[in-house]
């Protein structure tokens, strides 16, 4: 018997849920169901561009583990795209986290702030920097560095 799965770690809920072909009805298309998590593990591969250890940490899950979540949202993705299949998202093992660790590019603080905040718009509480800062977890800075325990960073003067 399997252990059950462990809730993987999302940083929000899409703002989309359904994906289909343009001009064929709802009813005349099979349906692929993407999970929130998978979803997620290609957020951080393909769109955020991490490595998979990284990403792996951000989902609190292991590297062998978003190594085949990340593979099967592949696989739907582009058999969706390929056979024009409706693509509906929801479900999964998941728990959202709405606080993010960011790791400035400049200097290399780290700071937490919330998951609705506009990444583009954040500053660096350190050296005031604009634009964006790569994620990092609440335990772990870039590629593994230990960061320091940093207060949530909430004033946007």
């Amino acid at each position: 018997m399997p252990r059950p799965r462990k809730n993987r770690k999302i940083f929000g809920a899409p703002p989309f849920d359904l994906f289909k072909p343009a001009g064929i009805p709802f009813n005349e298309l099979e349906t692929i169901t993407l999970t929130l998590d998978e979803l997620e593990a290609l957020r951080l591969a393909d769109f955020e561009g991490l490595y998979q250890e990284e990403a792996a940490q951000l989902m609190e899950v292991s590297r062998q583990t978003f190594g085949n979540i990340v593979a099967m949202a592949r696989q739907k993705c582009a058999e969706a795209l390929l056979q024009g299949k409706m693509l509906l998202i929801e479900g999964g093992d998941f728990e959202i986290d709405y606080e993010r660790r960011r790791i400035c590019k400049g200097c290399g603080r780290s700071w937490r702030t919330m998951q609705h905040e506009d990444q583009k718009g954040v500053r660096c509480p350190a050296c005031d920097v604009p634009g964006r800062h790569r994620h990092g977890n609440k335990n772990n800075g870039p590629r593994g560095a230990k960061a320091p325990d940093e207060p949530l960073a909430t004033d946007k003067s």
